[in-house]
């Protein structure tokens, strides 16, 4: 039997929140999942070693360019695409009405889809749940996990020297937009705060966004520059061994506080300006609001309102 799952949301947290529903439909029918996905997803980095998916089919559609898969006959092409692969069942995560005519065309005979045609202010999970619940019978209520080879594990223990008889903690401190990059300033209080706690070194996780090695190089040019270990020269796959070394990380909102989270890492999310659901969807998640906030959503911009002093506190209530 081969089964297929569309998930066409942009980013790699909106993949990650996915995987428990896609690994519910590989354990009622047995059989390893195939996804089809954007390539900002950067799924192929994440999930090699995850024995509930199978391949990994990229959507070639951007809104902004020309791609294999835009407009009509972009369709008729995606369709033809998916009609080699014989798939015996789909289950597509939105409620287009293209993604239902496109599986009829790739001739995918048992089709399981959200409502179609109500996208308008539709919950990331919730559809989901109910989605797999109808058709499955199964409550899907576990994390999120990626599967990540031990030997792997044990080579980045040795490579990067981690000691178990310091703290290793990831810190997070890149993001997608420039509203969800918390300060230097911030990150470099809390460094001070875990360090007089207990010896400590930390892994500094960003993207190469002039922003972000803004932020990379104020804290490399601290006084803790010798405690911190850039990864930003490092794929998603290498980085991952490194995280699943740490004993805690503390994230933006950002791709690693997902990775984190699903590697099984207590990850302390630093929500400043995207829903809640984004950094409390999993149990190894502990969000931070801005100062003054009992929730937070698009346009909360309280990125300078993250108190290192709450981060430390939780930091150290995990760790308790």
């Amino acid at each position: 039997m081969k089964i297929l799952a569309v998930q066409n949301r942009m980013g790699i947290g909106d993949t990650v929140i996915f995987l428990p529903f896609i690994e519910a439909i590989s354990r009622k029918f047995n059989t390893p999942v195939s996804l089809l996905v954007k390539k900002s997803s950067k799924v192929d980095e994440y999930i090699k070693q995850t024995a509930y998916l199978d391949k990994v089919i990229f959507l070639e559609r951007n809104n902004k360019k020309n791609e294999r898969h835009n407009g009509f006959m972009g369709s008729i092409r995606l369709a033809q695409d998916l009609k080699r692969y014989k798939f015996d069942k789909i289950f597509i995560f939105n409620s287009s009405l293209r993604f239902n005519l496109i599986a009829r065309l790739a001739n995918i005979k048992e089709i399981y889809q959200y409502p179609l045609l109500k996208k308008t202010n539709q919950h990331i999970v919730q559809p989901a749940n109910y989605l797999i619940k109808k058709n499955l019978g199964v409550n899907v209520v576990k994390d999120p996990q990626i599967e990540i080879n031990s030997n792997l594990i044990k080579e980045a223990e040795s490579k990067f020297n981690i000691n178990s008889s310091e703290l290793n903690i990831l810190l997070g401190i890149g993001g997608s937009g420039p509203t969800k990059r918390i300060p230097s300033e911030t990150f470099l209080s809390v460094i001070e705060k875990i360090y007089n706690f207990k010896k400590s070194k930390f892994f500094l996780a960003t993207g190469k966004k002039d922003d972000e090695q803004i932020i990379l190089n104020q804290i490399l040019s601290s006084k803790f520059r010798d405690k911190c270990i850039p990864l930003d020269d490092l794929s998603i796959a290498d980085t991952l061994p490194i995280i699943k070394n740490c004993n805690i990380s503390i994230c933006n909102d950002s791709s690693f506080s997902h990775l984190s989270s699903a590697l099984g890492i207590k990850t302390i999310t630093l929500m400043a300006d995207t829903p809640l659901i984004y950094g409390s969807y999993s149990s190894n998640m502990y969000p931070i609001l801005p100062d003054g906030e009992t929730t937070v959503g698009h346009n909360t911009f309280g990125k300078d309102k993250i108190n290192p002093d709450k981060i430390f506190d939780k930091f150290i209530s995990i760790l308790n």
